[in-house]
């Protein structure tokens, strides 16, 4: 069943090349040779994060009109030809598919259930196969912004780690973007922006994350404006 999407922050976030290399490289070593992209979007993570190795990419997305846009994309050749779109989300995923990624991406926060999504998730994982969630982080950043966009909650990594799928194991859990977190506490407490404005999304890919980069390891990723969490199937 398809559904349409309320935000438009897609195509600004596209634009967000230095964030997408960065959470690229975190999780190159989790992403297999069959990988399952729950809410695939405009397909702006894909030419990131497909690797060498990826044989096989399904990108599900419930809005029939960024599905469409996917489908043009791998017709085209923008988008990898072993990419493949369904206008759905979970429902649209066969029972005997098994996938050795599966991706959440700035998506689990806009579903009710977070819980029981990722339990149906899990069950399409091959064993050893990842499960990855990357969320926006802490909840007394949640903002005009955040409401327009239909977002849920914002995640606490312990919240986010509570969301775990039965019988999977955690391999990691971190915050990313210390230094965004600076901009994204300046917007909930000082502009209550419902939509960032392309300088401003330019200004904190160019400048900000590639200083994120540099100190969110000095850290030890405990602080960031995201969190991300893994987990695996036994093999």
């Amino acid at each position: 069943m398809s559904a349409a999407y309320a935000g438009g922050e897609l195509t600004l976030f596209a634009a967000a090349t230095h964030w997408k290399r960065y959470v690229a490289a975190v999780l190159a070593p989790f992403i297999g040779a069959r990988v399952l992209e729950v809410g695939a979007g405009l397909g702006s993570n894909i030419p990131y994060l497909h690797q060498g190795r990826v044989r096989d990419w399904l990108c599900l997305e419930p809005d029939a009109g960024m599905a469409a846009h996917l489908a043009a994309a791998i017709a085209a050749g923008t988008l990898p030809r072993d990419c493949r779109v369904r206008a759905a989300g979970l429902a649209g995923v066969e029972p005997g598919e098994r996938f050795d990624t599966i991706l959440y991406l700035d998506v689990l926060e806009h579903i009710a259930d977070d819980r029981a999504e990722l339990a149906r998730a899990a069950r399409f994982l091959a064993p050893g196969g990842a499960l990855i969630v990357l969320a926006p982080a802490h909840r007394y950043l949640y903002s005009p912004f955040d409401a327009a966009v239909g977002h849920h909650r914002r995640y606490s990594r312990a919240s986010l780690l509570a969301a775990a799928p039965p019988g999977l194991l955690p391999r990691r859990a971190a915050m990313l973007d210390a230094v965004g977190l600076f901009a994204s506490l300046a917007n909930r407490l000082l502009l209550k922006s419902a939509q960032p404005t392309p300088r401003e999304i330019a200004l904190w890919d160019r400048v900000m994350v590639p200083a994120s980069r540099l100190v969110d390891p000095l850290l030890g990723h405990r602080f960031g404006k995201s969190v991300i969490a893994i987990w695996t199937a036994s093999a």
